[in-house]
């Protein structure tokens, strides 16, 4: 059964009007297409629908029933219409978001709003990774946006730095130090640390464990985890010291202080989203990032990649 959008519109007009000649006219048409069309329809379903006077037309049994269907057809056809158009303006669909964990703390909940508020529609769905298992994902088409630490990436990604923060020093609540505003990072020679695994993150340990060697000692290395907050929950039980990103010091978490010390060394947080084959809703998300964050000019001094 072939129930061609065009002859439901006319048969609603005719169904609506109860005549023909007003139903021709809202359709600016001449009254015989209008007819033809009726009877087209007619023979598609395979029943009467009109019963035709001279002066006026009356639906069938059958009439009626098409005319109920007919209009949440049309309805339907109508938000599939719109549901694809938006979708291919980048206004609808699922966005795969990557981020790790320190991102909390440089500015990813505020670009989730603004994402929020100019896509509503969009659903966004959030998995903490690690640097690496980001660019695999990105590079396979498994994620559409991610957010790491500076890492080399392959030609299919592409990455945008988004900022640069010190490293700082986190100390228990009750170590000696931890009132000072600043230290010299020997001071913490004698101190057992907490480092990101080896295996999770070899960039970020060898960037923290050189700035140790440069501070004139090998750090005794008591525990390594793979989060930002476990690395602080730690410190904050009094197990030991860290080196860490700045931002973590805006998490809040109790027991801990951080305190400057002088270096050159920058964690820096970057964007990732594939180089190429980017759908509208990626196009959008992208410029909203690059939109949120300023372009970061390059550090002078060296960076670090981390989980």
């Amino acid at each position: 059964m072939d129930l061609d959008p065009r002859l439901l519109r006319y048969f609603i007009a005719v169904a609506e009007e109860r005549h023909f000649s007003r139903a021709a006219a809202r359709l600016h048409i001449s009254q015989p297409p209008l007819s033809y069309a009726i009877r087209q329809l007619e023979e598609n379903v395979g029943a009467r629908l009109l019963a035709r006077t001279s002066r006026h037309v009356q639906l069938t049994d059958a009439g009626q029933v098409l005319y109920r269907e007919a209009l949440t057809l049309l309805r339907q056809a109508e938000e599939v219409r719109t549901l694809v158009q938006r979708v291919d303006a980048g206004l609808r669909g699922r966005l795969r978001i990557g981020f790790v964990g320190s991102m909390l703390y440089r500015g990813l909940p505020a670009l989730l709003n603004a994402m929020r508020a100019e896509l509503p529609d969009v659903e966004h769905v959030l998995t903490e990774l690690n640097s690496h298992e980001q660019i695999e994902a990105v590079r396979r088409g498994e994620q559409d946006l991610g957010f790491i630490h500076a890492n080399p990436v392959p030609d299919e990604v592409q990455a945008r730095d988004l900022m640069a923060e010190p490293f700082v020093a986190c100390l228990p609540q009750a170590h000696p130090l931890a009132d000072r505003r600043t230290l010299r990072l020997a001071e913490l020679a004698a101190d057992d640390f907490v480092f990101f695994a080896r295996a999770a993150s070899p960039s970020y340990y060898e960037t923290v464990l050189s700035m140790c060697v440069a501070a004139g000692f090998r750090p005794e290395v008591r525990h390594e985890v793979r989060h930002w907050l476990s690395v602080a929950s730690l410190v904050s039980q009094g197990l030991g010291v860290s080196i860490v990103p700045a931002c973590l010091s805006r998490s809040g978490l109790a027991g801990t202080r951080f305190i400057a010390f002088e270096h050159e060394a920058r964690s820096i947080s970057q964007a990732i989203w594939p180089s190429a084959a980017r759908s509208p809703l990626q196009e959008k998300a992208v410029a909203l990032v690059l939109r949120q964050f300023p372009r970061l000019d390059p550090p002078q001094g060296g960076s670090a990649a981390a989980t």
